[in-house]
């Protein structure tokens, strides 16, 4: 598939720390409970920490208890790619930054009492941040 965003491995290691890099280009799984953006409350737009396109908006953003950022619905529905998973014998669906190809997490329909019933459960390293000014 081609992005809007394009880059060469070279690069992308030059520009992401290696756990952003493992995460976002290679689809590697932060531990649970540690990331920075995971107990953030301000009012603002999550973007993709591979290229800074809006992912999600804070609004969405809601406390399932898994451990990582969880939204119920992304900023667009053209803003992620859902593509099906089926590594570690089991069938999930896998979230992309859908500008750059970039890994962000999972999405699954257990986000019960969301306006969607979805659960985007979203890696906080494969994320920032934009507060409301």
């Amino acid at each position: 598939m081609s992005y809007r965003v394009e880059k060469s491995d070279d690069q992308w290691r030059a520009e992401l720390d290696a756990e952003q890099y493992a995460v976002l280009r290679e689809a590697a799984t932060e531990r649970p409970w540690t990331g920075e953006l995971l107990d953030e409350e301000r009012a603002g737009i999550y973007t993709c920490a591979a290229c800074d396109a809006e992912l999600f908006k804070s609004g969405t953003k809601f406390d399932s208890g898994c451990g990582w950022p969880s939204f119920y619905e992304s900023v667009r529905p053209e803003a992620v790619q859902l593509i099906e998973d089926t590594t570690l014998g089991m069938v999930r669906t896998e979230v992309r930054c859908a500008a750059c190809g970039s890994h962000l997490g999972h999405v699954f329909p257990d986000g019960f009492g969301t306006p969607t019933g979805d659960r985007y459960c979203m890696n906080s390293i494969a994320l920032g941040f934009s507060p409301e000014a």
